[in-house]
């Protein structure tokens, strides 16, 4: 494991193991757990990680060994179905009880001082939420790492089902917990079958073949669309981070499928006053226990030994560090890898100065999220033009002429490029081949004269017509080099309501503009000098998102498809959080090591 990564610390001792410990559920249930230790004398502080994705590669030594050799205890265990435990897995229902309960078995170990933290990715930051519903008094620290607290969220957007996260997690959850043999085979399996499953009509139960059987599970996830369905109660943890007192330690990468769901788990933990540090990288969902590891168990291991062992020391000196995306250095074309960094030439490396550890961009420390909290500029609106321009300049009150409009046919849908996904194809792409098809629009400002800044929320505020009432709005933030290279920043995905039937158009419907505002996720990005801003709008990205039949069918279940024609008005914008533009400083000390600060 240490050969992997360069800049991990020396271990301070060795490890020891103790496999397939039997802890008893809330249900009776035989909860297997291993548990790691250090190989010397004295009291070492105690790390839960609870996973349904089995106990070995890469649980065992990225969490078991790693931090065993760095002082802690840690209790490495399958949830309830999972990697031999027994009873059977349910997507959220059984964790917080769980939870509870192995903390009550290791009050009865030997070996626990009374000290506890958590630690972990994804749904391994899920059961983290599920403990501190109801936080023992012995917890003193969480780490979240791209972490999970909605799980329709994951799976739903504006009652939109994100159809590659189902099937990501559908394969993940089935068979990661078998074993790596078995988690490759199906892996490879559904990169063969994807196709066939997200074309299918109907969509229902057409991902089988891909899965290699049934997912009762994913069956109800991918026919619940609705947040407020009863299916869905009591699956948000959000309200442990509404009141936890608990410190946590969030980290996420800007291209990660769940960032949005740790910014909003930041912002209520900032509202009930909890310690909470917030770090962001370059990195997908993916990638950052990849190549973003170094300074993922960085951040990890100085949070934990400050509040777990009372040594404060690696602490970074600001509650936030963010990777400040852009600033021109994005590689040659062609150059950006699978996993989202963004080429090696010309890449500001992340801590420590490796070049191509975290592709273009440089790091910033800042006292919160986003830079100057409430008194935060308002956002700068850039607007669309009938010629295909961006611009500041707002339309004319009496300029009623739409600047463009798009016909999208869900039997050949608009394709996902990049983007914030669970699967390899996530991050930062050329758009190039997406932007040329006719139903992708682009508004394009001019070169900058200066480099932009952008901290914070973006969101599209568009005003549409559609002919047949039933269309999905898809709104990309994209950075357009000197060359013309058009690179993905940040998106979002909306539905646009009926609209009032105004009159008729031959045999078509003509429909009142509506409004919607899109939600576009956050950024910390600079545009640099002689770059373009460019606003890319479709109705849909698939798979990412499962197709709008255009009938008005539910998605799962539609078999006839209806082409729409979307119509966007002048009055449309791009809202862009900018800020005065920041000249680079001293890197800030970190227990990342020394990088470069903006």
């Amino acid at each position: 494991m240490r050969a992997t990564w360069r800049g991990l610390p020396a271990a301070r001792h060795a490890a020891g193991w103790e496999p397939g410990l039997a802890v008893p559920g809330a249900d009776g249930s035989t909860l297997l757990t291993d548990h790691y230790f250090p190989r010397a004398e004295g009291d070492f502080p105690t790390l839960l990680v609870r996973s349904p994705y089995g106990r070995g590669l890469p649980w065992s030594p990225m969490y078991g060994m790693l931090f065993a050799e760095q002082g802690f205890h840690v209790v490495l265990q399958s949830c309830r179905g999972t990697g031999g435990s027994g009873g059977t897995f349910d997507l959220w229902r059984n964790e917080p009880a769980d939870g509870q309960a192995t903390v009550s078995w290791l009050r009865e170990q030997p070996w626990f001082n009374g000290t506890l933290g958590t630690v972990g990715p994804s749904y391994l930051g899920y059961v983290q939420w599920a403990l501190a519903l109801e936080p023992p008094p012995e917890l003193k620290a969480m780490v979240v790492q791209m972490g999970l607290h909605d799980p329709y969220a994951l799976f739903h957007a504006d009652g939109v089902l994100r159809l590659d996260n189902a099937l990501a997690v559908g394969s993940g959850m089935t068979y990661q917990h078998r074993g790596v043999a078995a988690f490759v085979k199906a892996t490879l399996r559904l990169q063969r079958r994807i196709r066939e499953a997200v074309a299918a009509r109907p969509l229902r139960g057409a991902y089988v073949p891909a899965l290699g059987g049934e997912v009762p599970w994913l069956d109800e996830v991918m026919t619940h669309p609705d947040a407020e369905d009863p299916y869905w109660q009591g699956a948000s943890l959000a309200e442990a981070a509404e009141r936890s007192a608990v410190p946590v330690s969030l980290i996420t990468g800007w291209h990660d499928a769940l960032v949005d769901q740790t910014f909003a788990q930041y912002e209520r933990l900032r509202r009930a006053g909890c310690e909470t540090a917030l770090l962001v990288g370059p990195w997908t969902h993916a990638s950052a226990l990849q190549k973003g590891w170094p300074e993922v168990f960085a951040e990890s291991l100085a949070w934990l030994r400050a509040h777990l062992c009372d040594d404060p020391s690696g602490l970074r000196p600001t509650p936030v560090r963010v990777h400040v995306g852009g600033h021109g250095d994005m590689g040659k074309r062609g150059d950006m890898g699978k996993c989202g960094d963004m080429g090696k030439k010309g890449g500001q490396a992340a801590h420590g100065g490796r070049p191509g550890a975290g592709g273009g961009g440089r790091w910033r420390d800042l006292g919160a999220w986003p830079p100057g909290g409430t008194a935060a500029p308002a956002p700068t609106a850039w607007y669309p033009t009938w010629e295909g321009h961006l611009t500041r300049e707002a339309p004319a009150p009496t300029d009623t002429a739409p600047p463009a409009s798009f016909r999208y046919d869900p039997a050949d849908p608009t394709p996902s490029v990049g983007g914030p996904l669970l699967s390899p194809a996530a991050g930062p792409r050329d758009n190039g081949t997406l932007e040329a098809r006719d139903d992708v629009l682009t508004f394009t400002g001019p070169p900058l004269d200066e480099p932009v800044d952008l901290f914070g929320p973006v969101t599209a505020r568009l005003s549409v017509t559609t002919d047949t009432g039933h269309a999905d709005l898809f709104t990309r933030l994209c950075d357009v080099d000197p060359r013309g290279r058009s690179v993905n920043v940040c998106d979002g995905l909306g539905r646009t309501s009926a609209g009032t039937p105004i009159g008729t158009s031959g045999s078509t419907s003509v429909r009142a503009p509506v409004r919607a505002d899109v939600p576009m996720s956050v950024t910390a990005y600079r545009f640099a000098r002689g770059h373009r801003i460019r606003w890319q709008i479709s109705a849909g990205a698939h798979p990412r998102y499962a197709r709008n039949p255009g009938t008005g069918e539910p998605r799962v279940d539609a078999t006839a498809l209806t082409p729409v024609r979307v119509t966007v008005h002048a009055d449309s914008a791009l809202l862009l959080p900018e800020s005065p533009p920041t000249a680079p400083s001293a890197p800030a000390p970190g227990p990342q090591g020394p990088g470069k600060a903006l």
